[in-house]
């Protein structure tokens, strides 16, 4: 009984202070939960320690290639995730009839275009052989860097993904090889160019600054995004989240832990929904 009248008193002090939502926010008493791939791991541990000091607590969920930080964001089982660009984002949702949307901008990985036999992108000559990875997503990829040089044109009709009918014009009469994305490395012997993913140039000894040409911020479609489920695009500790994320102390931490290899990307949500203008060029 006495436990039961410290409760209705309780109750009346709180509805007599104006009635106001007393609960803790999310990111004091309950953690937020972030799915994110093993390669984002270092980040965002540093994130977490830096969120800590604001008293934001950061469940980092880290998930294999089975599971799909989408899907289980749009399940509510992730509050946030952080692994994909926004061109990957905008597929997922068309294609699951889901509405995650982007809060922040956090990296760019950029693809390059790598030679064994030649020092300069001046030495791109007509005819020439230009392996690309032969996924859609990334084979887009490849033809929009050539595009970007002035070596190709997509077709007007370019939806970011990759094929041969999708190149419009090519002056340079470029032998454009698909290739799995793997082997790149590997076949660079045996043709004249190569445009690699940047985890798997990594992965073969290959840097960014090895690169002749490479994407840079301008390459919208491909920065990814810290996202969450629309209804929750307006929280503040998330917004929080993506402060420390895009602050110099982080940008100084990305470009030093992985030597200049990812470029710390910062654009308002209003610039990266244009995303779509870099297909016409």
């Amino acid at each position: 009984m006495k436990k039961l009248f410290g409760l209705l008193l309780l109750t009346i002090l709180l509805v007599a202070c104006g009635g106001e939502d007393v609960s803790p926010a999310k990111g004091t008493s309950e953690p937020v939960k972030v799915g994110i791939r093993s390669s984002e791991v270092t980040t965002w541990n540093y994130i977490k320690e830096r969120a800590a000091e604001q008293g934001i607590d950061i469940e980092l969920v880290i998930l294999s290639a089975q599971l799909d930080p989408n899907q289980l964001l749009a399940e509510g089982e992730l509050d946030l995730n952080a692994f994909q660009h926004v061109a990957y984002l905008n597929l997922f949702n068309t294609s699951n009839n889901t509405n995650i949307e982007p809060i922040g901008t956090t990296i760019i990985a950029p693809i390059g275009l790598y030679s064994n036999k030649y020092d300069k992108i001046e030495d791109l000559k007509e005819g020439m052989k230009v392996a690309v990875p032969n996924d859609p997503s990334n084979w887009g990829r490849a033809l929009l860097l050539l595009q970007e040089k002035g070596f190709i044109k997509v077709s007007e009709d370019f939806d970011g993904n990759g094929g041969a009918d999708r190149i419009k014009e090519n002056p340079y009469n470029l032998e454009i090889l698909p290739v799995e994305a793997a082997t790149l490395p590997r076949v660079m012997e045996d043709i004249d160019f190569a445009i690699i993913n940047n985890g798997i140039a990594l992965e073969s000894g290959l840097y960014l600054t090895d690169a002749l040409i490479h994407e840079d911020a301008a390459a919208k479609p491909f920065i990814n995004v810290i996202a969450t489920n629309a209804e929750d695009v307006d929280n503040e500790t998330y917004q929080k989240i993506v402060d420390i994320y895009q602050d110099e102390e982080t940008s100084a931490f990305i470009e030093k832990e992985f030597e200049s290899n990812f470029l710390p990307v910062k654009l308002t949500l209003e610039e990266l929904a244009t995303w779509k203008d870099v297909y016409s060029y």
